[in-house]
C-alpha cells in the first residue's frame, strides 16, 4: 500500500528535479520512488550482511573449506582449545 511523504525543497531544485525528471520521462513521484527505493537498498544492513556471509562462503569454499570443516572449527574455538 502506498503512502505519502510531504517534503519541502528549495524552489530552484524542485523546478531542476522536475526538468530531469521529465528528460528520463518519468514523473516526479516516480523518480522520487526510484531514488527511495535505490537508497534503501544501498543501504540496508541486511542486504550487506547477506552479501557479506555471502562472500565469505564464496571464499572458503575457494580454499577448499566445506560446511563440516566451520562447524568442527566453531566447536573448537568453543571448547577452548
Amino acid at each position: 500500500m502506498a503512502t505519502q511523504i510531504l517534503v519541502r525543497v528549495d524552489k530552484d531544485i524542485k523546478s531542476k528535479f522536475q526538468r530531469l525528471s521529465r528528460f528520463e520521462q518519468k514523473s516526479v513521484n516516480e523518480k522520487i520512488c526510484e531514488l527511495m527505493e535505490e537508497y534503501v537498498r544501498d543501504h540496508s544492513i541486511e542486504d550487506t550482511m547477506k552479501s557479506l556471509w555471502d562472500e565469505m562462503g564464496e571464499s572458503l569454499k575457494k580454499k577448499g573449506y566445506k560446511e563440516s570443516d566451520v562447524e568442527k572449527t566453531i566447536r573448537k574455538v568453543r571448547s577452548g582449545r
